[in-house]
């Protein structure tokens, strides 16, 4: 098992809290270090699919205000442009160079925003299912479908808010223009709480919701871009909005999205009780790594 050295860093309003496996001077320019990432979605969630890269050192880390990434107002919204900043730091004070990204869902919007910012630090971004509702035909019931979940969890807490965020991930197509006066789902058939704890703190509904699912990419800077960005969908993700994006913003980048094993998780093992297809996802994320497929 390889050994996982913990670091930290100080970011503006936050500490940043990352792992490396690996050895750092093993890194080269043909096979740079690569870092896994996700948001809200922390370290935690990339054993699985760390554990199939030991050729090259592997990072991965908690965005600011999940898990030990601690910040003093956990529930003030986060701009996907400070996440860009804090993984910008990251890979400065790694110090091996340009290194690639494997970034899924709220990670691939960060990473976008920084490859517009810092190309040069990113050989290759594999954005997975980054959900952009600017980027897609109905982005005006897409971001309206958002607001909706964001004002359920104002107004109701966690339990009613997450019901509204899984039936809004789970929506095959495009969103009708009344999806906001569609009936909201009952939190217990998903699981939830009906009842309100007054906490209004959570990573995903509270400070990531809104910034990262109303940024646009920066196509111009992207296009012009030295990184290599190719963007990605889950074969079982059909038409649900995260997938879309990552099609569209492929599009509008001149390329075509690769299809990639599985869902939205689909390079989850058994982190967190819904397996993907960690295998399947690492070898078509070697693959894309070692140059096959789109720019």
């Amino acid at each position: 098992m390889t050994d996982i050295e913990t670091r930290t860093l100080e970011a503006p309003g936050a500490t940043v809290t990352y792992d490396v496996r690996g050895d750092l001077s093993a890194a080269t320019a043909e096979v740079p270090a690569l870092l896994l990432i996700g948001s809200p979605m922390g370290a935690d969630g990339f054993g699985t699919l760390a554990s199939h890269f030991t050729d090259r050192p592997v990072v991965t880390y908690d965005p600011r205000g999940v898990s030990r990434s601690v910040r003093p107002d956990p529930g003030a919204p986060v701009r996907p442009e400070d996440h860009a900043d804090d993984l910008h730091r990251v890979i400065d004070a790694l110090g091996t160079g340009p290194v690639d990204i494997m970034a899924s869902s709220g990670g691939a919007i960060n990473a976008l925003a920084l490859v517009a910012e810092h190309p040069e630090q990113v050989r290759t971004l594999v954005a997975h299912e980054p959900p952009s509702g600017p980027a897609l035909p109905d982005r005006d019931a897409a971001l309206a479908a958002v607001q909706a979940v964001a004002e359920t969890y104002r107004t109701q807490g966690f339990g009613a808010g997450m019901a509204r965020f899984i039936a809004l991930t789970s929506w095959e197509g495009p969103f009708p223009d009344d999806v906001t006066e569609l009936p909201a789902p009952d939190p217990a058939a998903f699981g939830f709480p009906a009842e309100d704890d007054g906490k209004r703190d959570d990573p995903l509904l509270g400070q990531n919701l809104i910034s990262c699912t109303h940024y646009e990419p920066a196509y111009d800077a992207l296009t012009s871009a030295s990184t290599r960005v190719v963007l990605a969908a889950g074969d079982e993700s059909g038409q649900q909005m995260a997938a879309r994006a990552a099609r569209a913003i492929a599009k509008n980048l001149g390329s075509e999205a690769v299809a990639f094993p599985s869902g939205h998780g689909g390079f989850l093992g058994d982190e967190y009780g819904m397996p993907g297809d960690p295998a399947g996802f690492a070898a078509a994320l070697r693959t894309v790594l070692d140059g096959d497929g789109p720019r």
